[in-house]
């Protein structure tokens, strides 16, 4: 079937379950924003396609790929929303990205070296040879809820982090290269983007922490 679909991979839904999670899928609809996010206890902003550069201010670049603006304007908004109730809110690659834009950040439209290389999605389409060893800073959210100072990432992605978004703080750098590789909200909320993929793992320590913190959330609200 040729006809437009939203399509969440199996891998984020699993994962979500696995933690102990329901995982509710939210088809774009910039309207119902507001009433979608009175429906939920948490908000995981997955991987997908590059973000519109125009989001953040700046025309598309050759190495750009394909965008979906409707998608990114749902998503920030969903973010910016999540954020005013605060939720605990987790970003994947992509998602990272996401809400690094719906905080005013800019990124950097491809990390690709004069010689097309890019240690970050070193092959198209596959987590295979896709480990990046990631320095978690000391006391951080994602230090925690990973339960380690240096992480053994998957990564598959050309864009990154360029101007940081505010009140947010870079927590995680490639070791490689220094990529900003996790962000986090300063004030010390439970709101994180990591730029790797947790949910390739059969068990993820950041994605059980991001569902446990929803369910103790959800119980104080009851």
């Amino acid at each position: 079937w040729d006809r437009p679909a939203h399509l969440v991979s199996n891998s984020y839904v699993r994962a979500v379950q696995r933690a102990g999670g329901a995982a509710v899928l939210l088809p774009v609809d910039e309207r119902a924003a507001e009433r979608v996010v009175g429906l939920i206890d948490a908000l995981l902003l997955i991987g997908g396609a590059d973000v519109d550069p125009r989001t953040y201010g700046s025309e598309p670049e050759p190495a750009t790929e394909v965008t979906y603006p409707e998608r990114d304007r749902f998503e920030i908004t969903m973010a910016n929303l999540a954020l005013e109730r605060d939720l605990p809110v987790l970003g994947i690659c992509r998602g990272m990205q996401i809400l690094n834009v719906a905080r005013g950040g800019t990124l950097v439209q491809d990390l690709a070296g004069p010689d097309g290389k890019n240690i970050h999605r070193r092959r198209l389409g596959t987590f295979e040879d896709a480990e990046n060893h990631v320095a978690l800073e000391d006391g951080s959210l994602v230090a925690r809820a990973a339960g380690e100072g240096v992480h053994i990432a998957h990564c598959h992605h050309h864009q990154a982090i360029g101007e940081l978004g505010e009140g947010l703080v870079v927590s995680g750098r490639a070791v490689e290269d220094g990529l900003a590789e996790a962000i986090e909200a300063a004030d010390g909320r439970w709101v994180l983007g990591v730029q790797w993929h947790p949910e390739a793992r059969d068990e993820s320590a950041i994605l059980a922490a991001f569902v446990e913190t929803a369910a103790e959330r959800a119980a104080d609200r009851v």
